[in-house]
């Protein structure tokens, strides 16, 4: 009868196990949600933060456009931000990703999977998604000397397949 009864109680087990349900609650990986207002105040943060870096460093401001490439890439090689000032780093991100979604109509996302919680920018109504607020920082905390703009082109390259296609366009 013991045999019987902890038979029974593996076979039920048995779908729960294979969908990880007895161990993440069922939970199915990537989730992928709308940014939330202190997600949205945490970017516009971020963003602000290297805008007075570049008025008070540099003379320019952060202006939501390509432009931004080039002040960051002055941030880099005059050395303005620490390896350690995690925060200032990540906001180099903050600013790049921006750029994604304004030039390439990607958008702002929560990303989350079994190793936490990330805000990335993602082609819509997909589970494509990059990490701009690492993308610099983790080259930099480094000691890399790192081309703003060729981490951009890497970036948008590899998203580009999952991009909608505009009639009449190119390739």
């Amino acid at each position: 009868m013991r045999h019987i009864f902890l038979a029974l109680i593996t076979l039920t087990c048995l779908p729960a196990l294979a969908d990880g349900g007895l161990f993440d609650g069922g939970q199915k990986w990537p989730q992928i949600t709308d940014t939330g207002w202190s997600d949205e105040r945490y970017l516009k943060t971020q963003v602000e933060l290297i805008d007075e870096l570049g008025r008070q460093r540099l003379g320019t401001p952060v202006r939501g456009n390509m432009g931004d490439i080039e002040l960051l890439q002055r941030m880099v090689y005059r050395g303005l931000i620490g390896k350690d000032d995690k925060q200032t780093l990540q906001a180099m991100g903050a600013v790049l990703g921006n750029l994604m979604v304004q030039t390439r109509g990607l958008s702002w996302k929560v990303y989350e999977d079994e190793y936490g919680r990330s805000r990335a920018v993602c082609a819509l109504d997909t589970d494509r998604c990059l990490f701009p607020v690492t993308m610099l920082s983790r080259r930099l905390k480094v000691g890399l000397v790192v081309d703003v703009q060729a981490v951009f082109n890497n970036a948008m390259e590899l998203i580009s397949p999952y991009l909608p296609v505009k009639p009449y366009q190119a390739g």
